[in-house]
C-alpha cells in the first residue's frame, strides 16, 4: 500500500466530487439547539432567572413588554469512525491493503470537510485507536496509523463494537469495513451500534477467490484465525457448494442491514479503490 502523491490526488479529486454531491442535507440534520453564540436563530422562550442576559429580545420585549430569550441553533462537530478489521483473514488476498486504502480515502473526505475522524482497528490483540482529528493535514497521521495495522488474530467482531460503544462518547457514523468472515456472526454488533445511536455503514470486503477457491483433490486446509486443521476432498460438486454457501452469507449480510436501514457496500477488491468510494457517496452512504 502506497501513499503517495499520485493517491493524495485521488483523494482530492474524490473530495472534490463529494462536495458536488452532496448538498449539506446530513450537516442540517445534525444540529443541535443551544442558547448562546449560534449561527442561525431558531426560536424564543420565556427569560428566567439566571440567563444570559446577551440574548435578551429587546425588540420583543419594546413591542410585547415580554423578556423572551433567543435561541440559536449551533452546528455540530459530526464524529466520523472507521472501524477496520485486521484480523488474520484480512491477510489472505490482501485484504487488509484494500481496506487500508478504503479507509484512507473515506478519512480524507471526512478531514476535508471538518469532521472528526478516527480510526478504531479490531481483531486480534487489543489495539490503540487513532483519536479524533479535523483537517486534512492530519491525514498523515491517517496514513502512517493504518500502513502500521498488522493482521493477526479472531475478528471478534461483537466483542469489538461492544467494546467500542461502551468506551465511545459522542455518538456519530460508524464504518465498519471487514470481510465479516467471523464463526459468532455479525448480527449482535451491528445491533449494539444502533442500540447506542450509532449510525452504522457496513463495507463487506471480500476477494473473488474467497468465494472461488481454486483448490482440488485431497488437501489441508487451515484456519488463519485459529490455526484449526481439516483434511477434505475437494471435488467440483464441493466447490459448487461452497460457492452457493459463500454467496448466500453475503446476501443475508446485505438483508440483514436492508432491513435495518444500515447502508450496505460489498466491496470486491478488484475494484479500484475510487469507484468504491463514488459508488458509496452516489448511493447516499457514509456522508450523504
Amino acid at each position: 500500500m502506497e501513499f503517495d502523491e499520485s493517491f493524495l490526488k485521488k483523494l482530492e479529486y474524490l473530495y472534490v466530487v463529494s462536495r458536488k454531491v452532496f448538498t449539506g442535507a446530513m450537516r442540517a440534520e445534525r444540529r443541535t439547539r443551544k442558547i448562546g453564540s449560534g449561527v442561525e436563530f431558531a426560536d424564543h422562550r420565556n427569560y428566567t432567572v439566571g440567563d444570559d442576559l446577551r440574548y435578551l429580545d429587546w425588540s420583543v420585549y419594546g413591542r410585547l413588554d415580554k423578556l423572551l430569550l433567543r435561541l440559536f441553533e449551533e452546528e455540530e462537530d459530526l464524529h466520523i469512525y472507521i472501524l477496520v478489521d485486521a484480523s488474520a483473514s484480512m491477510r489472505t488476498h490482501a485484504k487488509i491493503e484494500y481496506a487500508q486504502t478504503v479507509a484512507a480515502a473515506l478519512a480524507y473526505v471526512g478531514l476535508a470537510k471538518l469532521d472528526r475522524v478516527s480510526i478504531v482497528p479490531f481483531g486480534g490483540p487489543e489495539r490503540d485507536r487513532l483519536p479524533p482529528s479535523r483537517g486534512k493535514g492530519n491525514i498523515f497521521k491517517v496514513f502512517k496509523f493504518l500502513g502500521g495495522l498488522v493482521p493477526e488474530g479472531k475478528t471478534g467482531l461483537t466483542h469489538a463494537l461492544e467494546a467500542f460503544v461502551h468506551s465511545t462518547k459522542r455518538r456519530g457514523l460508524a464504518v465498519v469495513i471487514s470481510d465479516f468472515y467471523d464463526p459468532e456472526g455479525y448480527q449482535e454488533g451491528l445491533n449494539l451500534l444502533r442500540y447506542h445511536r450509532f449510525e452504522p455503514t457496513v463495507l463487506q470486503v471480500y476477494d473473488t477467490r474467497d468465494a472461488r477457491p481454486v483448490l482440488k483433490g485431497d488437501i489441508e486446509i487451515v484456519d488463519v484465525e485459529t490455526g484449526e486443521l481439516r483434511e477434505v476432498t475437494v471435488t467440483e460438486r464441493a466447490l459448487a457448494a461452497f460457492r452457493r454457501e459463500h454467496e448466500a452469507y453475503c446476501e443475508a449480510l446485505a438483508s440483514f442491514c436492508a432491513a435495518r436501514g444500515i447502508p450496505y457496500f460489498r466491496a470486491d477488491t478488484a475494484v479500484p479503490f475510487d469507484e468504491l468510494v463514488l459508488r458509496i457517496f452516489r448511493a447516499g452512504g457514509f456522508l450523504s
